[in-house]
């Protein structure tokens, strides 16, 4: 994603929803079934081949990420509703990224009257920035992404809490004992919102895309701790940006302009 008037970032995302994390999660074979290197035949352009299944990663019409250009400003836009609560958890080498993973009930958030539980968060860094997403899902199966940008600066305090666990992170997990989704921070009220995919196979749509529009830092040596337990072909592990299509992409300003 683009985001206005930032060059160097790292972004975190969270999934949330109603059920256990599924198609929002990455295979976690040794070979890997997909990665990130184009030079190996399993990149992001060749994704929607690679499995029939798979095929929206080729054909879809609302694929994430997205360039964030044009804005449709929305004033009934609220703020995101969050009723989080700490939970166990673990971190995990999925060898696609490196995630947080709530085994116990983390809490959720609510989008449009739907309530989404969190599942997880992981981090996606490309090379002029990484993202972070944390992952929810709806009874109904239904999946929210909250994004998170990171701006390279001061540490990360959430990331800072967990590295000693990712400095020894290898295929098992890490008991992380309770977690806090709260602990990660959420940057203001003003976010961009959008219908989007999964950014990793199957690329399932009508995922529910919340953006935050101002970013948090973190340092270069935060970004590479996590780069650096993944496999080569993954350490940027960001898809490419896809068309937009004919969808709106809708704007929360911190205030309503209309007041």
């Amino acid at each position: 994603m683009k985001f206005l008037g930032y060059t160097n970032f790292a972004f975190v995302v969270f999934l949330v929803s109603f059920h256990s994390l599924l198609a929002c999660s990455q295979p976690e074979s040794e070979d890997h079934e997909f990665n990130y290197d184009e030079g190996t035949g399993r990149g992001p352009s060749r994704w929607g081949t690679l499995k029939p299944e798979w095929r929206n990663c080729s054909d879809g019409r609302k694929q994430s990420p997205i360039d964030i250009g044009i804005v449709q400003v929305n004033s009934e836009l609220g703020e995101l509703q969050r009723n989080y609560r700490p939970a166990q958890a673990i971190l995990r080498n999925r060898t696609a990224d490196v995630a947080v993973v709530w085994s116990g009930d983390a809490g959720n958030i609510t989008i449009n009257g739907t309530t989404y539980r969190v599942v997880n968060c992981h981090w996606h860094s490309p090379s002029e920035h990484t993202i972070m997403e944390l992952v929810h899902r709806s009874p109904q199966n239904k999946t929210a992404v909250v994004g998170i940008l990171y701006r390279y600066g001061m540490p990360d305090y959430f990331i800072l809490s967990i590295s000693p666990f990712i400095l020894s992170l290898q295929m098992e997990d890490q008991n992380l004992g309770f977690i806090n989704p709260e602990r990660i921070g959420f940057p203001g009220s003003s976010y961009y919102r959008y219908n989007g995919s999964l950014t990793t196979p199957p690329c399932s749509e009508n995922v529910i895309w919340t953006v935050f529009r101002q970013p948090m830092t973190v340092t270069r040596s935060q970004v590479e701790a996590l780069r650096a337990v993944l496999p080569p072909q993954n350490r940027n592990n960001s898809r490419p940006t896809q068309p937009l299509n004919d969808r709106t992409v809708l704007f929360r300003p911190r205030r309503s302009i209309f007041t």
